[in-house]
């Protein structure tokens, strides 16, 4: 791998840590449920693109397929969440 792709993943990896944070601060001391749900979904996203640049780093498949499970189950819970914050139930 050359060199500045390696610093470019080093340095998105190190600024997706730090977004990740800012999420998980968020989901922490959100003051409503709605910003909770959004703090979620950003940490989710976040998540999602750090396996996509560990899969970059490592060059296998397997982070790949682990980023699009995260993606589609991430998808549903905001969706779910959404739907109770909503109308209060999921299921109707």
């Amino acid at each position: 791998m050359s060199t500045m792709l390696v610093w470019s993943v080093t340095a998105a990896q190190i600024m997706l840590g730090l977004a990740m944070a800012c999420a998980a601060f968020r989901i922490i001391l959100g003051p409503r449920a709605q910003d909770r749900v959004v703090g979620f979904d950003s940490l989710y996203v976040n998540a999602m693109l750090m396996l996509l640049a560990f899969g970059i780093r490592s060059g296998t498949a397997l982070y790949f397929e682990a980023a699009l499970i995260i993606a589609l189950l991430g998808f549903v819970g905001t969706a779910a969440l959404g739907k109770f914050l909503l109308r209060g139930e999921v299921i109707e």
